[in-house]
């Protein structure tokens, strides 16, 4: 499969228009026509339904890998560019919003105090911040996510070049308003608020997908969504009942206007990982052990 037509394939189906793919992409839409005919040329059956424009069956399905196919066509790309790569002292950081804590933070300080180096951080959701490494967009990754105690975070296979380590574990936490009746617990079991109304924020708290599947139950269903990074804006929901959420302990408690009661059963911790690629930079080395606590600088 050619990867020029599968990109054309995703913004048609992205916009759910010919012309306006076309347009995004810089074809004609007789070129934009060419290639979807092409593709299903190559794999024998329709893809994309013409008018209105939307995905057969086999479209779909085919939509279910191409992210992937495409994310590591171009991870392939970007590693094969940093072998030529000319060193540098600026240091590009991705981080989900829980991933970015006083730890990182610290650390950040720490490197600048001893080196000269320029920093960006990025706040993005964590499937960005994992494309962002994979493609060199980003020279090193924060992503974070509940699991079992010491167990890794599910991710996608992320490709022989790109490693993961673990930064730091802490309990898990829901935020609530402040004058809701469990708010003044020291602790809530999980699947007791599988029936409450939680806000659908998958960027930026535990996705409610993760939740009904670690207590193995339905429900968690929301009436709002919270699309974005903003923890803060998040917590402003959360205050005005809109719904729960679910974050590390030290984010939550950090945040104005709600409480934050641990949860306690099931058995989870909220843990950070570091991705980066398999040959990192000087700079991110330094980061990388400053954050994990092993670096000598002070």
């Amino acid at each position: 499969m050619d990867p020029h037509l599968l990109r054309t394939f995703v913004a048609v189906l992205d916009h759910r228009s010919f012309s306006t793919a076309a347009s995004a992409l810089g074809y004609t839409q007789s070129a934009v026509s060419q290639h979807i005919a092409a593709l299903e040329t190559d794999l024998g059956t329709r893809l994309v339904e013409r008018r209105p424009v939307a995905p057969t069956p086999a479209g779909a399905r085919l939509m279910e890998h191409v992210p992937a196919l495409l994310l590591r066509l171009d991870a392939a790309r970007a590693d094969i560019a940093r072998l030529n790569q000319v060193p540098t002292s600026r240091l590009a950081l991705a981080c989900s919003p829980a991933a970015l804590g006083t730890v990182v933070a610290r650390a950040l300080a720490r490197l600048r105090a001893g080196t000269r180096v320029d920093v960006e951080v990025r706040v993005l959701s964590r499937e960005a911040v994992i494309g962002d490494v994979l493609t060199a967009r980003a020279d090193l990754g924060l992503i974070d996510g509940i699991t079992a105690p010491s167990d890794p975070l599910p991710l996608p296979d992320l490709g022989p070049t790109t490693t993961t380590l673990a930064a730091a574990e802490e309990p898990l936490a829901v935020i609530l308003p402040l004058d809701h009746p469990l708010a003044e617990r020291r602790s809530l079991r999980l699947p007791d608020l599988t029936q409450a109304q939680w806000i659908d924020a998958p960027d930026s708290a535990v996705p409610l997908e993760r939740l009904r599947t670690v207590c193995r139950a339905d429900g968690f269903t929301s009436r709002i969504r919270h699309r974005g990074t903003d923890l803060f804006g998040l917590a402003a929901l959360a205050a005005a009942g809109h719904g729960l959420a679910a974050l590390p302990l030290s984010s939550a408690t950090a945040l104005p206007a709600v409480a934050a009661v641990r949860i306690g059963a099931p058995r989870l911790i909220h843990r950070t990982e570091l991705v980066h690629p398999a040959n990192p930079t000087a700079p991110v080395r330094q980061l990388i052990d400053l954050i994990l606590g092993t670096s000598p600088i002070t």
